[in-house]
This record gives C-alpha cells, structure tokens and sequence, in this order.
C-alpha cells in the first residue's frame, strides 16, 4: 500500500520506492545474505492512497553473490512504475580501506530542524549543517533520522539516499521541476554497524557533478556519527 505519509510533490517519495522494492528482494533471497547494491530507475510517479504490485526475480548469482530484480506494477499489471536491480552478498572478514573522511559537523541538537515539501518531510527529522540554495555550490550536508524511532537499517538507508533536495535547487537560480530518473545506493556498513547507530541521526553529505541538457548528477554519502561510512549513492535527476 503506498501509504500517502510517504508522499513526495509529484507522487509517492523515490525513497519509499526504493526501500519497498529492496525490501521485497530481501524476503525473497531468504539466504542470510546482505544487501550490497541497489538501483532504482523511476518509470512512473507511484500514486499516494493507491495498492501496487511488488514481483521478484532471482537473475543469476553464485556461492558468494546473487542478483534479484524487483519491479513495482500498478494493481491491474498494465504498468511498470518502477525497477530495481538488487545484489545480495555473502559478507566475510577481509582488509578493510577507507579513502574518505567524514566532514566536520555540529551536534544536530544545536540545529534548527528544517521539512522537506510534501507529507513524506513530516517522517525525517532534517538538520541542515551546509549549503545554500542559489548559491552556485551544489555541496550541502545535514543530520537525518526517522521520527518513528525505528532503528537503521538497509531499507532506511535506501530512503534516506533519496532524502536531499535537488542539485539545480544549489547550483541554479529559483527551485525548479525535478524528478530522479535513476537512483544507485551501495551499502558498506556491516551489521554491527546498524545496531550501533539505533534510532540516531545519520550525516547525509551530497555535492553534484555536473549539470547539461536537462540531467543534473548527484553524488554522496551518508555517515555514523562516530564517523563510519555506512553507504554511497549516486542519481541522475531529470530538470526542467
């Protein structure tokens, strides 16, 4: 059911999409393994109040990886409204590297919290650190957690990859008609990770790429509070 709290300004919100079709391809694996990567690609806008259709495939995969489609229908199966492409592994203990490091922020209890537009801001609890619209820099950063209290995990990790205003709202003059058109998530936290960070506030940090011919591309990561890199997105947004 595409619960209208989780409704966006032109439909149900892409996170939403996102963490639904993962969640499907979840239960269906059924193997104990982990989610490493998503992506989405958008087709329709998913209508708010509305049932969808949520079907599976396992693709191919061996001992160590799996691959699994998901796609999101309308109730009658006439339509496509979204897909997904989602690699299950089997994590094991190996060298571990990290080349980035976490930007400097204030205690998100020190900021004020600000909403995203549509129903679906009500459910995130948003505190801006940087960035400013217009201002030609499409860098920003901002705290985010569930109001419900509901601990991290691999489903809200996919929501919260989706949860930034758009690059062309930094970069340009004025806000403008967006859409994502196509949305990658890749999940590096390990499951001690999650717990660990609970019900906290997370650090989404986001810059764009670049912006021509009406596509605007989106890079990111998103932090623990202890600095942990919990997973890395990258969209691509249709502007108008």
């Amino acid at each position: 059911h595409a619960d209208p709290d989780h409704q966006s300004i032109t439909g149900m919100f892409g996170g939403w999409t996102a963490g639904v079709l993962l969640g499907a391809a979840m239960r269906s694996s059924d193997s104990g393994a982990a989610p490493s990567a998503l992506t989405v690609n958008f087709l329709g806008a998913v209508p708010p109040g509305h049932d969808v259709l949520v079907t599976t495939a396992h693709i191919g995969g061996g001992r160590s990886i799996n691959h699994w489609r998901a796609e999101m229908h309308s109730m009658d199966g006439d339509e496509v409204l979204a897909t997904a492409l989602v690699s299950m592994t089997t994590r094991r203990p190996s060298e571990p590297h990290l080349q980035a490091q976490m930007p400097a922020a204030p205690d998100p209890a020190d900021l004020e919290r600000i909403f995203a537009p549509s129903p679906q801001g009500l459910n995130s609890d948003i505190r801006a650190v940087s960035g400013e619209y217009n201002s030609g820099d499409s860098r920003s950063s901002g705290w985010v957690r569930d109001v419900s209290g509901r601990p991290l995990d691999h489903l809200l990790l996919a929501y919260f990859a989706d949860q930034y205003a758009p690059r062309s709202f930094f970069w340009g003059e004025g806000f403008r008609p967006s859409a994502t058109i196509s949305m990658s998530v890749y999940f590096h936290a390990t499951e001690e990770e999650l717990a660990a960070v609970g019900d906290d506030y997370i650090l989404n940090e986001a810059t764009g790429t670049r912006a021509e011919q009406s596509t605007s591309g989106q890079q990111a990561r998103l932090w623990s509070r202890d600095g942990i890199l919990l997973a890395t997105t990258e969209q691509l947004c249709w502007y108008r």
